[in-house]
């Protein structure tokens, strides 16, 4: 079925297939939230729309309109904001676009599942779209007065999805005993003695894995005998965004659809040629998909695991050979650099040092491929002065591209970090990693990287979009290891242009301090500093290392 979002000239909503992701999720204890499927399901079912602006408000308890006050960020486009048009404490959301379903569906609107906010509450409204030609508003509650509340531009605003008309009206309920269904009845005692002995099992016997806590029956779709009762049990959703060109293709009420065109036939020894490659390249896409999904039948808790007490043959074999990344935690423990670290700790211990860094990137979007352009020289105290600024951002920042030029200079801090023996073998040349030191706001673009990684995080938190290598055929590889798209969080992404990024599995997760994690060589990353950041990357692993010696150059 189609799904049509009619735009009037100027309107430009900014709308994207649900993430199953929540940052409440990811805090959980080893991520344990994703272990619910249902949960992970109702969280992505659906499409949102984002705020198109940053702003804060606040209730002040009256039931008026003008008891709303609204406080852009500066640069926010005020027409765009929501405005107090109701009263009662409502907070009102214009939605840019006039929404078509097929005859019968309806549309439901409201907040995004399983995404609490503190102090507002989002209001739900289930809207007749396959007749109606006017817009709609998507509105908040508050639910306490006198709190401040704020909205960042990209944050989802409203989530949608179509239900069929008059379905509900003909569903009959009804109770039955369990003693009049034999084999439910069999299926639920062989559930609950199973569960009930594994339980006893974990009591017993503790795993040594977090993926080993949890059953997985349902999450895999099989019954207690294995038996794959469902042949379409789901796992994950992958919504497709909206596209340009929709609305030929939608029926009237009472009307019919006609297909879309058929892709011209090849008439050329170059068109059949051509349509080899693709078929050759469909055929690829198909085996990276299928590996993809079989590696999801047996997930770790929320996509990557977090484990602590990891040992080196247990690593090589479950991540490193496996091509799996997972979050190192107790690794760094008694490294002194997690306590000592602080802006003017750095400052202290280097000095006036000259440093070399990546400089005035704000101004060119292209800045991580043509890194060259943007090396500049400072004294290190002078950048840590610089970078502690409360505007910073992503223009200044030190990286492994600049390592070779500031070992020397960094060689101080060195005594504060430890080793990684169980992982890494002796490496003369970089005896500590390479440093990654830079503000809060500081963004590596997505990419994928020649060598298997770790990363270290030391001070600060990164947050970290991580897509295994098998999706690269929806990541629309640009130049070299980088992507077109630079920015997988960018508010004014044009999901049109990249309609295979809504089937790609994005794992999103924030690393702590003092957290580590295995980047395989492939996998797709992007990384964004929440804070003032030191950042520590190793690739002299004890295994083999040296897969960039055969990639395709461009």
């Amino acid at each position: 079925m189609d799904l049509i979002c009619y735009l009037h000239p100027g309107w430009a909503p900014l709308i994207r297939p649900a993430e199953a992701t929540r940052e409440w999720m990811d805090r959980t204890p080893e991520s344990f939230a994703y272990r619910c499927l249902p949960l992970n399901i109702a969280n992505a079912h659906g499409w949102e729309i984002l705020s198109p602006c940053t702003f804060e408000a606040a209730w002040n308890g009256g039931s008026g309109t003008g008891d709303i006050a609204i406080a852009l960020a500066p640069g926010s486009p005020a027409q765009r904001a929501p405005v107090s048009i109701f009263g009662q404490g409502v907070l009102t959301f214009h939605v840019e676009g006039i929404f078509r379903t097929p005859p019968g569906w309806n549309l439901w609107v409201g907040g995004s599942p399983n995404q609490p906010k503190d102090a507002i509450q989002p209001l739900s409204g289930v809207i007749e779209t396959d007749w109606s030609p006017y817009t709609f508003t998507m509105n908040w509650r508050f639910t306490r007065a006198h709190q401040r509340i704020r909205f960042d531009a990209g944050e989802p605003f409203c989530f949608v999805f179509p239900v069929q008309r008059g379905y509900l009206d003909r569903v009959t309920p009804r109770f039955v005993s369990l003693a009049d269904a034999s084999e439910v009845m069999e299926q639920f005692k062989a559930w609950s003695k199973a569960r009930d002995e594994f339980h006893a099992r974990v009591a017993r016997e503790p795993p040594k894995t977090p993926a080993d806590r949890w059953q997985k029956h349902y999450y895999r779709g099989i019954d207690m005998t294995g038996r794959v009762p469902a042949a379409d049990h789901a796992t994950k959703l992958r919504l497709k965004p909206f596209v340009a060109g929709g609305p030929a293709r939608i029926a009237a009420v009472g009307g019919e659809t006609a297909p879309p065109p058929a892709p011209p036939a090849p008439d050329s020894a170059l068109g059949e040629e051509l349509a080899r490659l693709r078929r050759d390249l469909a055929r690829r896409e198909w085996l990276l998909e299928l590996t993809e999904r079989h590696r999801e039948l047996a997930p770790p808790p929320g996509g990557i695991e977090r484990r602590a007490g990891l040992g080196s043959a247990e690593f090589l074999e479950r991540y490193y050979a496996q091509n799996r990344p997972v979050i190192l935690t107790g690794e760094m423990a008694q490294w002194p650099a997690l306590v000592r670290w602080t802006p003017a700790y750095l400052s202290g211990r280097v000095g006036a040092a000259t440093i070399e860094y990546q400089g005035e990137r704000k101004g060119n979007a292209r800045f991580e491929i043509e890194k060259d352009r943007h090396r500049r020289e400072m004294p290190f105290d002078r950048f840590i002065e610089m970078i502690s600024a409360p505007d910073a951002g992503n223009d200044a920042y030190i990286t492994a591209y600049n390592s070779e030029r500031n070992a020397a200079a960094l060689a101080p801090l060195h005594a504060d970090l430890g080793s990684l023996e169980k992982f890494l073998a002796a490496d003369p040349a970089r005896p500590q990693g390479m440093m990654w030191i830079g503000p809060a706001g500081t963004v590596t673009s997505l990419h994928h990287d020649l060598t298997n990684n770790l990363i270290a995080q030391l001070v600060g938190r990164k947050r970290i979009k991580a897509v295994p290598a098998a999706e690269v055929g929806k990541l629309y590889n640009h130049r070299h290891v980088f992507s077109e798209i630079a920015d997988l969080e960018d508010p004014a992404l044009d999901r049109n242009r990249y309609p295979r990024l809504a089937e790609a599995r994005i794992y999103d997760l924030v690393l702590e301090p003092g957290e580590i994690i295995f980047m395989p060589v492939g996998w797709w990353h992007q990384v964004r500093a929440l804070d003032f950041s030191v950042t520590v990357t190793y690739t002299n692993f004890r295994w083999p290392n040296d897969a960039y010696r055969r990639f395709p150059a461009d």
